[in-house]
């Protein structure tokens, strides 16, 4: 016996990808609905790379009772309307926006990291998934801290256009295209050109001049992880389609050389280490797109603070980011809760 899943903002980047892992890791399944705004209503879809189709319905007319688990892949303002509705239904949410992330009443989960905080979830039956950056970097993060206890952590991000959705990719194209054959350069997703530059700048400004995408990894790294950790990030919108990478720099309460953290992270759920120190001895974003690991590589001791290390943490933010770790929250609700399939 398998379980009814709905995917919200199924005709997106990220409710694609959904469908695409859903169907790779043949999560048992009853019954699958593909669901978005009236805009997409009728159309079909393909249930990841197989033949069948999927028929987009409309989220406004769509009734959650009997569905056992909503993926929702649609934004904040979705997810505040129908998340309740759905949980209301009898329906869990497993969310990827931010609206829910800091709800404490909402378990913030990455398998890999913090698997225990899923059993809140049955206060408001709504699971929220982290930002695409702070899920790879815990990921990373965690088997060195169970080894060493992390007191800080500063991080540089170097975040692809697909984080911001189909029209960041299209803008980056259009672009990189009009600078080829000399047309006018026009940025509109964006709040300069990103093709050939980079941004430091991703989501809204706060009053104490950092980003809210750089506030997010800093409080969600701390819920899923621990208040404890001080984090300092600095985001950067680069000129990549897909996969997020990160720069990060570790201080430990413990020593811990370079090669324990190697061996370390060689044998941790969800990373794949590649590190030799030679010519092309680790990871970029087009190599990790389409892979569901999260790689490390460059980890060497930082000579500056007592017990540091530095690493470079590449994954491809539609998966592991977002994607692949709501399907993992599915599977992980399944084994110890819901039971069934």
């Amino acid at each position: 016996m398998g379980y009814r899943v709905v995917v919200v903002g199924a005709t997106g980047n990220v409710g694609r990808e959904m469908l695409t892992v859903l169907a790779e890791r043949e999560f048992p399944l009853d019954e699958i609905a593909a669901v978005a705004s009236s805009r997409s209503t009728g159309d079909e879809i393909h249930f990841g790379d197989t033949d069948r189709l999927l028929k987009v319905k409309n989220i406004e007319h769509f009734d959650f009772t009997g569905w056992d688990i909503a993926l929702f892949a649609a934004g904040s303002e979705v997810a505040k309307t129908y998340a309740p509705i759905a949980a209301a239904a009898g329906c869990v949410v497993i969310d990827n926006s931010s609206y829910w992330r800091m709800d404490p009443d909402v378990p913030l989960i990455v398998p890999e990291v913090n698997p225990d905080a899923i059993d809140g979830y049955k206060a408001k039956m709504i699971i929220a998934n982290p930002n695409c950056s702070t899920a790879q970097m815990v990921v990373a993060l965690q088997p060195l801290h169970a080894a060493a206890t992390i007191k800080r952590v500063v991080v540089a991000t170097y975040q692809s256009v697909s984080g911001a959705g189909k029209d960041g990719m299209d803008e980056l194209f259009q672009q990189s295209r009009a600078i080829f054959v000399g047309d006018p350069v026009e940025a509109l997703r964006f709040t300069k050109q990103i093709a050939f530059n980079v941004i430091p700048h991703i989501d809204d400004f706060l009053d104490d001049g950092s980003t809210k995408e750089e506030w997010k990894m800093v409080v969600e790294t701390k819920k899923i992880m621990g208040a404890k950790i001080k984090v300092s990030a600095t985001c950067v919108r680069v000129p990549v389609f897909v996969g997020h990478s990160e720069a990060i720099n570790l201080e430990f309460e413990r020593e811990i050389s370079a090669k324990q953290a190697q061996s370390i992270l060689r044998e941790a759920p969800g990373i794949m280490l590649v590190d030799k120190r030679e010519d092309g001895g680790y990871v970029t974003p087009i190599e990790c797109v389409g892979d569901s690991a999260t790689y490390v590589s460059r980890v060497r001791e930082d000579p500056t603070v007592d017990n540091g290390l530095s690493l470079w943490c590449v994954s491809d933010n539609l998966r592991k980011g977002a994607a692949l770790n709501a399907v993992q929250i599915a599977e992980l609700l399944g084994r110890r809760h819901l039971k069934k399939g």
